[in-house]
């Protein structure tokens, strides 16, 4: 497969004041074209910060990337000017947000924030990206009538949805899904996940999934990263790591969803530690 977003030996810390903390250490990744990949790991393992790292969005004056490199078509991100980095972020690369209602503008309608993002990218009248967001909103389950709408006025799982349809609206090479759906009720987060899976097949888009749910993994991704303190331990198609896992802290985050018996010698690995 070819690659899409090959990531080098990243090294990212946040600092303030004195403090310096080593949120990810050596990261080593791949994003093929058209492929799910599953990020997966516990909460502070570096997941999201990797993601913020590929869009360019980590904290000002808080977060920085020591070493490494990003690449997306062989093309460094990291090198690359704010300017620039704009012209991607939305179009080449964009990224679905763990809760919408922060990351939806609370001034602005659903559907001028997603004409908003078409006008950015691409050169239609205003009328024409108009008819194309609600389009879209139609797309991922949203009557065109709440174009309208704010976004407290209609309900977590619609936000989410907005922000698919955002997401998706030019097109990206690449989707970065960040836990889509922890605010929602387990219902809505079936639909949303179905969705997801629809849209990156129609699409064709590389989809990057960062969850600590191990089932998500299962039913929507192809290969999956097993991150634990700010490093890759495992990597490989989701069937041969989630039967065969190489790595204890793989064993035991699969241990805890099914409570698998842990062969003898990742225990000796974890005794060791």
């Amino acid at each position: 497969m070819e690659e899409l977003i090959k990531i080098k030996d990243l090294c990212v810390e946040y600092r303030a004041g004195d403090v310096v903390a080593k949120a990810v250490n050596k990261l080593d990744l791949i994003i093929h074209k058209g492929e799910a990949l599953g990020l997966v790991g516990e909460s502070g393992a570096g997941k999201t910060t990797t993601a913020l790292s590929i869009m360019g969005l980590l904290p000002e004056k808080i977060g920085f990337v020591t070493s490494g490199e990003i690449t997306l078509n062989g093309i460094s991100l990291l090198t690359m000017k704010e300017k620039d980095l704009n012209k991607i972020r939305g179009k080449k690369i964009s990224m679905v947000f763990a809760n919408p209602l922060t990351s939806l503008n609370p001034v602005f309608p659903i559907g001028h924030q997603i004409t908003m993002v078409i006008r950015k990218h691409q050169r239609v009248s205003e009328k024409e990206a108009s008819e194309m967001a609600a389009k879209m909103l139609n797309l991922v389950g949203i009557s065109s009538d709440r174009m309208d709408s704010y976004p407290h006025e209609i309900s977590g799982g619609q936000r989410q949805r907005v922000g698919i349809a955002a997401a998706l609206i030019c097109n990206p090479e690449l989707m970065i899904a960040d836990e889509p759906s922890t605010a929602l009720d387990v219902t809505i987060q079936a639909q949303i996940l179905e969705l997801m899976k629809k849209l990156q097949k129609e699409f064709s888009s590389s989809l990057l999934m960062i969850t600590h749910n191990l089932g998500i993994i299962a039913e929507l991704c192809q290969r999956v990263a097993i991150m634990y303190g700010g490093e890759i331990v495992e990597y490989g198609k989701v069937k041969e790591v989630f039967q065969n896992p190489k790595h204890w802290y793989s064993y035991g985050l699969l241990n805890a969803a099914g409570r698998l018996p842990i062969p003898s010698s990742l225990l000796a690995m974890y005794l060791d530690l």
